[in-house]
């Protein structure tokens, strides 16, 4: 399958969420990328099927994204219009879409007439916050509905009503039975009395995606239904796992530039993300690199080369690791090239002195 090509910024927000938990601000960063969502698009939006990552990418209206955009009634349409009493008087409290933006649906559209999908992104930390996050859904894909209206001028009103899509990824407290699971809802024309012909598009307006994960380890096989999906939001949300970047690379080329993955070394986030994983691999080897000053190091210089022994623990700790894993011993090299910027020759003698 086609990947879609890398950029410097989703490399450098990937970095970035290497060395967080997985939902807090640098996590709604990656997902702001394109080649990211268009891989998520590819698989939880139907009018997408059977394109690939990169013509998403295209579809996406890079000047839509809405970051924290209100939801609540009245308010999702106030930079148009004033706020509608009859929303105002519910009294709602003030919530918020995390990630909203449009895109082209490529089933509708013409040479002539642009249609969009409407789409609200959600990462949720949380799977039972204390009400079913699917009636919290509906709600978000209301209210996104209702706020085209100010759009509409003149004769075109409810005609003019694009679909909306509302992606909910939920990460902790997913009961077990339900762990790495996608749940898909639309609205649907269940029954007719009659003689009647009504078009798809004119109801087909809404559809909700809830995907569980659960776990920071993800164990399906590639015959699993949903598998490119799961595997993909598992390395996003749980970014602390050491293979992280290798499965990110298997859905987003970053090789058209070399220098990508020299970069990817030199900065603070995933340079700090390896030295304190190999602290806590080193930890649970019994090799006990020394926390306070292994972190310092890479605090100070997202793994400052010149620190050798920090650097040297933690190299240590990957290469014994995977080898208990039996990783093959060319992929721990190809690792140790790519984490820690080292030439061939020297990631081979490395591997050399710590494979004993």
């Amino acid at each position: 399958m086609t990947k879609p090509d890398g950029s410097m910024e989703t490399l450098s927000a990937l970095q970035a969420t290497a060395d967080t938990r997985g939902l807090d601000a640098q996590s709604k960063a990656v997902l702001y990328s394109p080649e990211v969502l268009a891989v998520i698009l590819q698989e939880t939006v139907s009018e997408y099927r059977g394109f690939s990552a990169r013509e998403i990418m295209d579809f996406i209206e890079k000047d839509s994204f809405s970051e924290s955009a209100e939801v609540s009634p009245g308010r999702t349409n106030t930079r148009l219009r004033a706020d509608s009493p009859e929303f105002v008087q519910l009294g709602e409290k003030t919530s918020f879409f995390d990630l909203a933006f449009r895109a082209k649906n490529p089933l509708l559209s013409t040479s002539r007439v642009l249609v969009n999908l409407h789409i609200d992104l959600e990462p949720q930390k949380d799977y039972r916050p204390g009400y079913p996050i699917e009636k919290r859904g509906i709600y978000y894909l209301a209210r996104r509905l209702s706020s085209q209206l100010p759009l509409a001028t003149g004769s075109s009103g409810y005609g003019s009503l694009e679909k909306c899509c509302s992606i909910w990824i939920c990460r902790d407290r997913v009961p077990v039975k339900e762990r790495y699971s996608v749940s898909f809802y639309g609205f649907e024309n269940t029954r007719n009395l009659g003689p009647c012909s009504v078009r798809r598009q004119d109801f087909d307006l809404f559809s909700l995606v809830i995907i569980r994960l659960g776990s920071s380890s993800y164990d399906g096989s590639p015959d699993d239904s949903g598998y490119r999906l799961l595997r993909f939001l598992n390395a996003l949300m749980y970014p602390h796992r050491r293979d992280f970047m290798d499965t990110v690379s298997d859905y987003i080329d970053f090789s058209a530039n070399t220098e990508l993955w020299k970069e990817a070394v030199r900065m603070s986030g995933l340079g700090e993300s390896i030295l304190e994983e190999g602290i806590e691999i080193g930890r649970r080897s019994g090799i006990e690199i020394g926390r306070r000053s292994g972190i310092e190091i890479g605090r100070r210089s997202g793994i400052e080369i010149g620190h050798k022994s920090g650097l040297e623990d933690a190299m240590c700790s990957l290469v014994q690791f995977d080898l208990k894993d039996s990783i093959p011993a060319d992929s721990i090299i190809s690792k140790l090239q790519n984490y820690f910027g080292l030439s061939r020759e020297s990631a081979e003698q490395y591997f050399r002195k710590f494979a004993r």
